[in-house]
């Protein structure tokens, strides 16, 4: 059986306990009384193992993977506003604002006031992957989490989206490496 892998434990004003690997290291968000870091371990072992599974993998496939390095912020401006004009389009929906941003721990996110905010290292993607991005956080004006519906909004325009998102974790640790450096 493989080792547990090394965690920070947050101490938070949440009702229930849960798992992260945002950054590719586990912390552990516990509510201020109730849970130990220990119980948890117990709870999601499994799910924190087949996370750190994928999470080396994409690490392994980043060696392999190169990013480009030639895409201005201006471009990918460019870029995003047809994207996420062609993704209204298709979900008959509405995005009043853009805003860019370097973010830590996403590529982007859509606010409920249909806000996008896009990470600016997207620069660094394919354009298949800024794409499936846009249209990702374009559909959360209809369906604002992960569910099954969502997943079914995302398939028919993204049938390969499993795929798309392996590939973004890929990304996410090459391009880490990349500006680390």
């Amino acid at each position: 059986m493989p080792e547990t892998p090394q965690y920070t434990v947050e101490y938070r004003n949440v009702k229930h306990p849960r798992c992260e690997f945002k950054t590719g290291s586990l912390l552990i968000v516990l509510p201020k009384k109730g849970w130990t870091p220990e119980q948890v371990l117990a709870k999601y072992g499994e799910w924190i193992k087949r996370k750190q599974a994928t999470i080396n993998i994409a690490i392994q496939k980043s060696t392999e993977t190169s990013i480009n390095k030639t895409r201005t912020d201006n471009e990918l401006r460019m870029l995003i506003k047809g994207y996420a004009e062609s993704a209204q389009k298709d979900l008959n929906t509405k995005i009043n604002k853009i805003y860019f941003r370097e973010m830590r721990t996403k590529w982007a996110s859509h606010s409920q006031s249909n806000n996008l905010t896009i990470n600016t290292l997207l620069k660094f993607l394919p354009e298949e992957l800024i794409s499936y991005i846009v249209y990702h956080e374009t559909a959360h004006s209809i369906e604002r989490k992960h569910n099954e519906n969502y997943w079914a909004l995302i398939k028919r325009k993204h049938p390969d989206f499993q795929a798309k998102e392996e590939n973004l974790l890929t990304y996410w640790f090459l391009i880490q490496k990349q500006i680390a450096v």
